[in-house]
């Protein structure tokens, strides 16, 4: 197995490792290669706005909105130069 070194690394970001760590009963060193593991296999999947939407406010609840009656389409204009 490989072995990395990470220098300046921030207080608060090994403050908040070893307490993530800690939660899940593990050492800073197993946690810090979960996360990896994890980033590292992550497939990129084809960003999707509205799912990403749906997934921020869905915690929040959801909205009920009134749609309103379409109307039949109208037909177009003609612009054949005839003046009327």
């Amino acid at each position: 197995m490989a072995s990395i070194t990470i220098r300046n690394l921030d207080d608060e970001v090994k403050t908040r490792l070893r307490i993530r760590a800690a939660s899940n009963g593990r050492s800073m060193e197993e946690e810090a290669r979960t996360i990896l593991r994890a980033a590292v296999e992550e497939r990129a999947e084809p960003r999707n706005l509205a799912r990403a939407i749906r997934a921020r406010f869905e915690p929040l609840g959801g909205v009920e909105l009134e749609l309103p009656v379409r109307e039949p389409v109208r037909e177009p204009p003609i612009f054949d130069g005839a003046s009327s």
